[in-house]
């Protein structure tokens, strides 16, 4: 793994889901609509056709023919309850040429990587230079809680509870569907889509439910969040201590959730079920000995009372331990779990064609660690991936080109496929030095 990235987290004081969890309600809402968005057929009915878009801004550059926009989320349609009003209106800007070079207009959607807030990263990164590398024209679509749209009670980019993040996800999935067909009504084609990070698994996520064959390049992503969450350096942003208690002192978590969400692996499955057991064997022990008016104490008082009947602390203080060891290890795999069910891309359709995927990784990434989760490429057979040598942070820093330059040829792996016909040549750049991509 890598150095800078274990550094460059530790350096960051941030902490992440400082509320906990989320309603338990509010939970169970979104695993009805991630069963709706999970199914491409059924996603597409979640989006009206004429979905109104509205146009804030529309002038030419010397260089570029700039749009700016916005709509009300989709999302906002059918879970109003659970968007703050500063997140339900989504906001875009189109970076185009100010001339089309051939009667092709590629368009690419960006969404955004964490703490990505506006417009002005990705445009002057990723958006500018395409137009002077290729002649592609850029969408940027800014995420539910970032920039404007973040609620005004957070601070910076940290979200609330967990299902900020499940909302952020599914509002992208609909949000994306709209201005993939407000670029098809503007006449703009092929189309793509791309992110970094965080913006790259969006990114992923909304391709699945695009009813035709769409360029995709997920950049330093993989394919779940739960890694990253449990696993990976950003794991150490989550204050775990206000999980656990949510998870043991309300029952739905452990007892409705445990049965809906759909492990990875039976390790797991395993894992949390003798944890939820020994809570409840132990919980049955304390009971025996506290009186019974007594029966609502705290864990911390029971295990008091029990050193002043028994004067065993040596024997409690193991039980403690062992208590707390477990409290965090079913915490984790809660997490696992939840994660998975809603970003796990194996619960998703499979995007169209496959083999316009360009998937870009970092071999020591230490944000979304590449050896602990199943590969996407085992998901969607035909998709190419490309690795870089290094972290997470150095990739982000030091290789936009090569983010650049595989967002073209997958954009050209779509024309020569649909339109029979080459693509963008290059617009005065030069060949990027980039890994021997590898066929899957």
């Amino acid at each position: 793994m890598s150095r800078l990235d274990i550094i460059y987290r530790k350096f960051l004081l941030t902490k992440i889901f400082t509320k906990g969890w989320g309603s338990p309600e509010n939970l169970r809402r979104l695993f009805k609509f991630q069963d709706m968005v999970g199914n491409r057929e059924t996603c597409q009915t979640m989006v009206s056709p004429n979905h109104p878009v509205h146009i804030d801004k529309d002038e030419y550059s010397k260089d570029y023919h700039i749009i700016e926009g916005h709509f009300e989320s989709p999302f906002n349609q059918h879970l109003p309850e659970l968007m703050a009003s500063e997140v339900k209106t989504a906001q875009f800007q189109a970076i185009l040429p100010r001339e089309w070079k051939t009667h092709l207009r590629p368009v690419i959607l960006h969404l955004a990587g964490t703490g990505d807030h506006y417009f002005w990263r990705r445009r002057a990164f990723l958006a500018k230079p395409l137009i002077k590398e290729y002649g592609i024209g850029s969408v940027i679509l800014e995420n539910p809680f970032y920039g404007r749209r973040k609620p005004k009670k957070q601070i910076r980019s940290s979200l609330h509870n967990v299902t900020d993040l499940f909302v952020m996800g599914g509002a992208l999935i609909l949000e994306s569907m709209v201005l993939l067909r407000w670029c098809e009504q503007q006449g703009f084609g092929p189309l793509g889509l791309s992110g970094i990070s965080m913006g790259g698994h969006m990114a992923s996520l909304a391709a699945t439910n695009w009813y035709k064959p769409i360029s995709l390049v997920p950049c330093l992503s993989g394919s779940t969040a739960s890694s990253v969450f449990t696993q990976g350096v950003l794991s150490e942003a989550i204050p775990w201590k206000v999980l656990e208690k949510q998870i043991y002192a309300d029952n739905n978590y452990e007892e409705d959730f445990s049965r809906l969400v759909h492990f990875r692996d039976d390790k797991n499955s395993r894992a949390f079920q003798d944890g939820v057991d020994f809570a409840r064997q132990f919980e049955d022990g304390l009971q025996s000995v506290v009186a019974e008016d007594e029966r609502s104490a705290t864990f911390n008082q029971a295990l008091i009372q029990i050193k002043q009947l028994t004067n065993l602390s040596t024997a409690s203080d193991i039980i403690t331990s062992e208590w707390h060891k477990k409290v965090h290890k079913d915490s984790l795999n809660f997490m696992c779990g939840v994660m998975d069910k809603f970003t796990h891309l194996g619960n998703y359709s499979v995007p169209i064609d496959p083999s316009l995927v360009i998937i870009i990784m970092a071999d020591r990434d230490a944000y979304v660690p590449p050896d602990r989760v199943v590969h996407l490429c085992e998901l969607w057979q035909g998709a190419e991936i490309r690795r870089i040598n290094c972290g997470h942070i150095a990739a982000f820093l030091k290789h936009h080109h090569k983010f650049r330059k595989a967002i073209k040829d997958s954009l050209d792996k779509q024309v020569k496929k649909y339109y029979k016909q080459n693509i963008i040549s290059n617009v005065g750049v030069q060949s990027c030095d980039i890994s021997q991509p590898t066929n899957v």
